[in-house]
């Protein structure tokens, strides 16, 4: 990628030349969780950038009402060129440009980052899009941060690339990665399979992308290393023995050591890494993706395939199949949403389990504030650890693990339904649509409770209707 350095610093002062100052990254997964790193981490020398990774309709609708329709570029990203929820968005904001600039401009807001020969550069190539960067197809999408995929969105944003690249290219020479790998691998053997993050503040969303890259890698075959990402900081007591921590520090920040120190004199075992600057990322962007793959190689599954994931796409194609020929999805059994029903679900909680909280809800502040609320006090109720993914979001991250790994997940789904849904168009650029966004993303949310349930994994459903956040309260009580 360093030859390619200057052709992307040509292209970010060839948009903002033309007036652009937004960006809106269109993508899932792979495609998506490094440049929102790069957007809350560094976004402030470059254009505004915003990812949409949701496709529940109050998100998109919000998306929507909040951009600066003429000065914003829209990245299309997917790897595999087909992805539902990136195809249904460029649809879906094509449409809207279309009507402000018309058919003949509107291309030129838009840019692809795909592998070469997929679905997406034909379709960047009948609506006349800006660019195609096309990506070495070699590189899977949790791998691909230091690629197209990462790296046009970091420049974007105003990242040094070339220095990034510097770093990242310092850590290969380094034999940090195999160590941690073996770190990692080993301790899941004995038990200590929960990578839990502690992470300074400044460079905290790096957590939402190590987590995509560990879990998707490791869970398979009845094998699993969970990242543990975001979850509140307990005294030693409050953990059991299937722990390994991770604390990722930036220099200058000892907001974390004192209770880090407490950790490590307690014989939880800890591994401390050291940000010198936020340039340190590209090292450590290297040294975790080395590390996933020698970890996976330790506890003997292959970390570059993820089998599971497909079967959620398949059940959700089902329940869209469904849904077009009799107007309506399938459904799945739902628990009334209170703490009585909630508890009860809980307490088949055994140690060394842990808990996913899964919200194919709309991703707010408040909402962000109410499920952190309830894994902390699942957390204190089970000494499980805990996650919390929206969705279908998670489905292209953490997805996976849950159906691969050895069976020690108890999941609680959410679901809602939109107080004003948005169609889909079934082609860009014409209005006819078959389907809405609160559709398509009920059919994910089922096909992944099924998908779930065909592996015999713990699940309980709660419907929240509109009143998401009420709900919410509701249950934590």
């Amino acid at each position: 990628m360093a030859a390619e350095v200057v052709r992307l610093n040509n292209f970010v002062a060839e948009i903002k030349a033309e007036g652009f100052t937004e960006v809106m990254l269109l993508g899932m997964g792979g495609s998506s969780l490094a440049p929102e790193v790069f957007a809350k981490t560094f976004g402030s020398g470059g254009l505004q950038l915003r990812v949409l990774d949701s496709t529940d309709a109050t998100a998109v609708k919000t998306y929507a009402e909040t951009a600066d329709w003429r000065r914003t570029l829209f990245i299309v990203s997917t790897k595999s060129g087909g992805t539902v929820e990136t195809f249904s968005f460029f649809k879906y904001f094509y449409n809207r440009i279309i009507d402000l600039v018309g058919r003949e401009n509107a291309g030129r807001q838009f840019v692809a980052i795909t592998d070469p020969g997929s679905g997406l550069v034909k379709t960047a190539t009948t609506y006349d899009f800006r660019a195609i960067f096309e990506n070495d197809p070699n590189i899977g999408g949790r791998y691909s941060v230091i690629s197209f995929f990462g790296l046009l969105p970091a420049a974007l944003v105003g990242v040094d690339v070339a220095r990034l690249l510097d770093r990242a290219q310092a850590a290969a020479h380094s034999p940090m990665a195999e160590k941690l790998g073996a770190i990692m691998g080993t301790l899941a053997q004995a038990g200590r399979d929960k990578v839990t993050f502690i992470i300074s503040a400044a460079i905290a969303s790096f957590g939402d992308w190590v987590e995509q890259l560990i879990a998707e890698s490791t869970g398979k075959n009845g094998q699993g290393i969970l990242p543990v990402v975001g979850e509140p900081v307990l005294d030693p007591a409050g953990y059991g023995d299937d722990r390994l921590f991770v604390y990722l520090r930036l220099a200058g920040d000892s907001g974390w050591d004192e209770a880090v120190a407490r950790l490590e004199q307690a014989g939880q075992p800890v591994v401390r890494l050291e940000l010198q600057d936020l340039y340190d990322l590209g090292e450590q962007f290297f040294i975790w993706e080395l590390a996933t793959a020698v970890a996976g190689h330790v506890i003997g599954i292959q970390p570059f395939d993820q089998p599971n994931v497909e079967s959620a796409k398949v059940l959700a194609r089902q329940m869209v199949a469904a849904y077009q020929e009799s107007g309506q999805l399938p459904q799945l059994d739902s628990a009334e949403p209170t703490a009585a029903n909630l508890n009860s679900f809980i307490a088949q909680a055994q140690p060394g389990d842990y808990i996913s909280i899964q919200a194919y809800v709309p991703p707010t502040t408040a909402t962000d504030a109410l499920l952190h609320q309830l894994r902390t006090r699942l957390l204190a109720q089970t000494g499980c650890a805990t996650t919390v993914g929206y969705g279908p979001r998670f489905l292209h991250s953490t997805g996976q693990l849950h159906k691969g790994d050895a069976g020690n997940g108890l999941f609680i789904q959410f679901t809602s339904e939109p107080e004003t849904d948005l169609p889909i168009p079934d082609n860009a650029g014409e209005p006819a649509s078959g389907m809405s966004f609160g559709v398509l993303k009920l059919s994910q949310a089922l096909g992944d409770a099924q998908a779930l349930l065909d592996e015999n994994r713990r699940l309980i459903r709660f419907d929240l209707g509109t009143a998401v956040d009420e709900q919410l309260q509701n249950l934590i009580g």
